[in-house]
């Protein structure tokens, strides 16, 4: 075992061994693919958790047993603090907009006040518990799908998949030229991986969601460095020493070691609930390619989670597990009520793989259709005779009222997920349409969050446990 790994599990054993003598602390991961919507789902839970007039779902808050709930500086000072109070402005402000986008790591503590349920509460006095949030960007969500993974394996599913999609036509042009088993010569590689890096862009902005290495999407500080200039070549029949294959081998190594692991050992691993994110509304939009795409890119990165219950005496000794997980599908708010529980099936048929694999290992694991921040009021219209179940709101574009009618969602789950196994470039007998409202101008009376729907049901789930 590495001196790190030692020093690593040391630490976690000691913060263990300590736990029991603190308050206890919920660490919850909100994790998610792009635009799911993880920056405002973290507001909107922590502003109707503040203010709790919206949570009827949530048991403590209804019985009145929540006494306080209050933000304080957050346990990790390396870790930059979640900006709360910008991003509520952003949603609650005169002239509401969405808050700018998560870009790196952050977290915030919230600590509750607790009066005891039953006979106990009056018999103790309060007590405290901490919630802290773990918001992770998307894009580095992805890349913990490559820890298992060779680079042959990776480049060569990477080139089988894209090779019919109009994005990587550029990526594939600056590939053709290149012989792997050729020595390595760096302007080369710095072609190769910005022509990958724009395909990814591309392909993200198109809706798919296999855009590894996410790092290449969101550089950072590690922009221009080795450990990204690297990207898929076709295997050659040899690879001798100094070939660009084997250097692109190399990088993709470091790129695991020195970039991946870090992130998944110094925030994933303490991980004890997650609510996983997805904008399945916009892969259906996309079509079937799309939501075959989410479904095995969800299945990969949930792999790299160790969910389960764990023992009193492992968790004295710093082990954590998943314990609770949900899939929460985001948006709810652009279809109307009638259709919400065909966006929970759907949610829950492709995350299926997953969620089997975590009620095995003994989590528990919940499918749910939400909207952190509604954006809409429901109405009923009638368009060329039909009478139509849809929702009126400020379409972000123009800031013109709109009422939108997105199309009538399968009863079976299987009318979406079997076209998009199967390989379909579109859907047979229906369109399915998206639409991009901005935040709504909001009155708050003391006392109430933003509103939402279901956000009262996804913290019972993830919390109500320990509240």
């Amino acid at each position: 075992m590495a001196l790190s790994d030692i020093t690593g599990a040391l630490g976690r054993t000691i913060e263990g061994l300590a736990q029991p003598f603190s308050d206890p602390v919920i660490r919850l991961g909100v994790t998610g693919l792009s635009r799911a919507g993880k920056t405002v789902f973290i507001t909107a839970l922590v502003a109707n958790l503040m203010d709790r007039g919206r949570m009827p779902g949530l048991r403590a808050a209804a019985e009145g047993r929540i006494l306080s709930a209050f933000l304080q500086p957050q346990p990790d000072d390396t870790v930059p603090r979640f900006d709360f109070e910008a991003h509520l402005a952003a949603v609650t402000g005169p002239e509401p907009h969405w808050p700018e986008s998560t870009r790196a790591v952050s977290e915030l503590r919230l600590s509750f006040r607790l009066k005891e349920a039953g006979l106990l509460g009056g018999v103790r006095g309060p007590r405290t518990l901490h919630l802290d949030i773990v918001d992770y960007p998307g894009e580095w969500l992805l890349d913990l799908g490559l820890m298992g993974r060779s680079y042959a394996a990776w480049a060569g599913d990477v080139l089988g998949r894209i090779g019919a999609r109009a994005e990587a036509a550029g990526y594939l042009a600056a590939l053709a030229g290149v012989d792997a088993a050729a020595a390595h010569d760096e302007a080369t590689a710095k072609e190769l991986a910005g022509a990958f890096a724009h395909y990814l862009a591309a392909a993200r902005a198109a809706g798919y969601s296999d855009c590894t290495p996410g790092r290449f999407l969101l550089p950072g500080e590690l922009a221009g460095s080795p450990v990204l200039t690297f990207a898929p070549l076709p295997a050659p029949a040899a690879t001798p020493r100094g070939s660009i294959w084997r250097e692109m081998e190399r990088r993709f190594e470091a790129y695991k070691e020195k970039v991946v692991k870090p992130f998944f050992r110094d925030h994933f691993a303490r991980i004890d609930r997650q609510v996983v994110l997805v904008d399945a509304l916009g892969a259906i939009h996309s079509g079937p390619r799309a939501v075959e795409d989410m479904r095995a890119a969800m299945a990969e990165i949930l792999a790299a989670f160790r969910p389960g219950k764990v023992g009193w005496l492992m968790g004295l000794l710093g082990a954590r597990r998943v314990e609770r997980i949900l899939f929460a599908a985001t948006k709810a708010d652009h279809l109307h009520h009638s259709q919400h529980t065909r966006l929970t099936a759907i949610m829950a048929a492709l995350v299926r793989e997953a969620k089997d694999r975590a009620d095995f290992a003994g989590a528990d694991t919940a499918a749910m259709s939400i909207a952190a921040l509604r954006t809409t009021v429901e109405e009923t219209v009638t368009h060329e005779g039909r009478v139509l179940d849809a929702v009126r709101g400020r379409l972000l574009a123009t800031g013109r009222e709109a009422t939108f009618y997105a199309g009538d969602l399968p009863q079976n789950p299987a009318e979406i997920l079997s076209p998009a196994r199967q390989g379909a470039t579109g859907w047979l007998d229906a369109d399915y349409r998206v639409m991009s409202f901005a935040p709504a101008r909001l009155n708050l009376k003391p006392g109430e969050g933003p509103p939402h729907i279901r956000l009262d049901r996804a913290a019972e789930f993830l919390l109500g446990d320990r509240l």
